[in-house]
This record gives structure tokens, sequence and C-alpha cells, in this order.
């Protein structure tokens, strides 16, 4: 009995030792498994962070560089992100297939899901080592998109700045009764392009980004400016209203005084002298008030402050004044410079002959016969010369007619003379 109480002792403690030994060597094999399931984690969250990392460098350059290396970099990180899923999932699978913390865990189980675990970790590791050199790799690109990015900044607040200036300067000019409606409705046009200045540069490039900013910044500026100068700029259209009403009235008073003129010449010259001047006293009283009734629209414009239409009304009016007032001013030039003729035609008839000696002197410089090309235009002004000459004969000469052949004479000459200053090198 004893003997059999001592083998009964004796199986039970070979029994009990060995269940200590195997369950020794499965928590040993368990914690191996869980080991590598730490190690794996922990090589997935090293990858997971060195992804999103590396994903922030590739936003930054594609949104600072469209270069062909840009576009190769994001290729090549895309290209990385399916190596990356595809170790992902193998190591997301080992965890899955394997719950360690279970109280039966078979010593196989726990090694094959060391094993697996380990393999997961090392793909992880191996792929985190590419996506490091990859990102190495990138540095040049990505310092480059980093000193493109600092422009965004500064160039947006400055282009808000602008905003702001001009708003506030909108402001002033209404707080003085001015509506400034051109001026607002400007403003308001730039509200899109702010909204797309907003949205930045990750959405339409370092590029396109600064030069939106900068388009704000000016055109904000350009409002401010006008913003600014409105209470100027009405002061000055009241002045400039003032002095074309005055003009207008001092221009129908000339205009009055063209028929006594045109009496005189039609008296003393030939008909060809003045017939070309009929006409210009009803114009010039027609165009009068034509250019006042534009300015009572400009008066208007003025007093619902649309500032350009005003502008556009007083160049108006300033162009038709200038023209009625050359117009004016041709009846009294023609009578003095026919007067003058009449008195002394070789006064003329001298200023044209100097041209010519002028132009026939510099055509023989440094030569003995001079260049056909110019000899003969110089000697058909001196024929042309003498045919008005005798044009002045008559009982009634064209004085008029003699006066624009000398002028006609005195520019075919100087186009000579600038032909041979060209050739000489000195024109």
């Amino acid at each position: 009995m004893d003997r059999g109480m001592a083998d009964t002792y004796g199986r039970g403690t070979v029994t009990t030792a060995s269940r200590r030994w195997f369950g020794g060597r499965d928590e040993s094999r368990r914690a191996d498994a869980q080991a590598a399931k730490d190690a794996a984690a922990a090589a997935f969250y090293e990858l997971d962070t060195a992804q999103r990392d590396l994903r922030i460098s590739i936003e930054t350059i594609a949104a600072a560089d469209g270069s062909p290396a840009a576009r190769q970099a994001t290729e090549g990180f895309a290209a990385l992100g399916q190596r990356i899923d595809q170790v992902s999932h193998v190591y997301i699978e080992a965890v899955d297939a394997h719950d360690l913390d279970r109280a039966e865990l078979e010593a196989s189980v726990a090694t094959r899901a060391r094993d697996e675990l380990t393999r997961a970790r090392d793909e992880l590791v191996r792929v985190k080592g590419e996506l490091d050199r990859f990102a190495q790799s990138l540095q040049p690109l990505l310092d480059k998109a980093e000193t493109q990015l600092a422009r965004v900044a500064p160039a947006r607040e400055r282009a808000r700045a602008a905003l702001i200036g001009a708003s506030d300067a909108l402001d002033a000019v209404r707080a003085k009764g001015m509506r400034a409606d051109d001026l607002a409705a400007r403003l308001a046009a730039l509200g899109p392009e702010l909204t797309k200045l907003n949205q930045g540069a990750a959405r339409h490039g370092v590029q396109e980004t600064v030069q939106r900013a900068d388009r704000i910044l000016r055109d904000a500026e350009a409002i401010r400016v006008e913003a600014a100068r409105l209470p100027e700029r009405a002061a000055e259209i009241d002045r400039r209203l003032v002095s074309l009403r005055t003009r207008a009235q001092a221009l129908r008073n000339r205009a009055d005084r063209v028929d006594p003129v045109l009496s005189e010449l039609r008296r003393r010259f030939s008909a060809a002298c003045w017939q070309d001047l009929q006409h210009v006293p009803d114009e010039a009283v027609r165009d009068v008030s034509r250019a006042e009734e534009r300015l009572r629209e400009a008066g208007v414009a003025r007093d619902e402050q649309r500032w350009a239409d005003v502008g556009a009304l007083i160049e108006a009016v300033r162009g038709a004044l200038d023209a009625t007032d050359e117009a004016v001013s041709a009846a009294q030039d023609r009578l003095t410079r026919l007067e003058a003729v009449a008195r002394d035609p070789q006064a003329e008839v001298e200023r044209t002959r100097f041209a010519i000696r002028d132009a026939q002197r510099l055509a023989m410089a440094g030569r003995t016969v001079p260049d056909p090309r110019h000899a003969r235009p110089l000697d058909e002004a001196v024929a042309r010369v003498g045919r008005a000459l005798e044009g002045l004969e008559g009982r009634h000469p064209d004085y008029w007619a003699f006066l624009q052949e000398m002028e006609a004479v005195r520019v075919s000459v100087n186009r000579v003379v600038a032909g041979i200053r060209e050739e000489l090198g000195h024109g």
C-alpha cells in the first residue's frame, strides 16, 4: 500500500511537476507572443506617425511647387502608401487572428502568433525604412516649398489690411455725405477673390495665392486712395464746371464777332480765301449750345454723385470747346495772315527760299555733285515758289492758296533735310 502510495505520490509528484513545467513554457510563449505583438504595435504606430508627417510634407510641396519633381514626389508617396496599406493589413490580420489573453492558449497557437506578429513587425519596420529614405530625399523640395509658403501669410495679411483700409476710407467719405457707390461696388467685387485667398495655397497653389493677394492689395489700395481723394475730386469738378461754363459763354460772345471778320474777308479778298470759313459762325453757336447742354447734364450728374459720368461729360465739353475755339480763331487768324501777305508777299517767299537754301547747303556738304534723290525735290521746290509768285499777278490773287503752297514747299524741304540727316547719322 505504502509502495502503492509512494508510486501514487510519485506519479502525482511527477504529474504535478510536469504540468507546472509545461504551464511555464506556455506562459513563456504567451509572453513572447505578447512581446511580438507589442513590438509590432509600436512599429505600426511609428509607421503611421511617419506616414502622417510625410503626408503633410507632400501637401506642402504640392501646394508650393508644380514642377515635375513635385509631381513625382506625390506619385512616389502614393506608391508607398499602397505598400503601407498592405503591411498594415497583414499586421491587423495577425492581431485579429490571435487572442493572446485567452486563458487556455495552446503553445502552438502562441508560437504561431509570435511568428506572424514578428514577420508583420519586420515588414512594418522595413517599409518604415523606405518611408524614412523617401522623406529624406524630399528634403530639398520641402525646404523650397516652405520658403515659398512663407510668402503666403504676409501677402495675405497685407491684402486683408488693404481691404480694411479701403473700407475705412469709404466709411469716412460717406460720413461726409458722399455715397461713393462706384467705389463700394468695386470693393464688393473683391469679395470672391478674398474667399479664394482665404482658401489658401493648399487649394490654389502658392504662386496663384500670392498673385491674388497682390491683386487684392493693389485694387483695394486704389479704392482707398480714390475714396480719400473724393472730397478733393468733387471740389475740382466743381471748379472745372464753373470754368467751362465761363469759357462757353466767352466763346458764344466771340462767335458773335466772327461775322464782321468774314465781312472784311469778303470785301478785301477773293472768295477762295474765305469760302471755307462761312459756316464758322453758325456752327460755333450750335456747338456752344450743345456744350452748354452737356454742362447741364454734368451738373445733374455731379449732384447725383455719378463721378464717372461727370468726368466723361467734362472731357466731352472740353473737347468740343477746344474745337470751337480753334474754328472761331481761324477767321481772325486768316484775316491777319492774308493782310500780312497782301502787304508783303516777299516775306513769305524769303522764308521759304531760306529753307530751300539751307537744305541745298546740307545736300552739298562733302560732295561736288548733289545726290539726285535730294536735288530733284529741292529743284522742284524752287520751281514751285516761282509758280506761286506768278499766281499773285492777277487782279484778285488767291493769297490763301499762296500761303498754303509756301507751307507745303517748306514741308517737302524739311522731309529732304530729315532724310539727309538720317543718312549722315545725325537724325
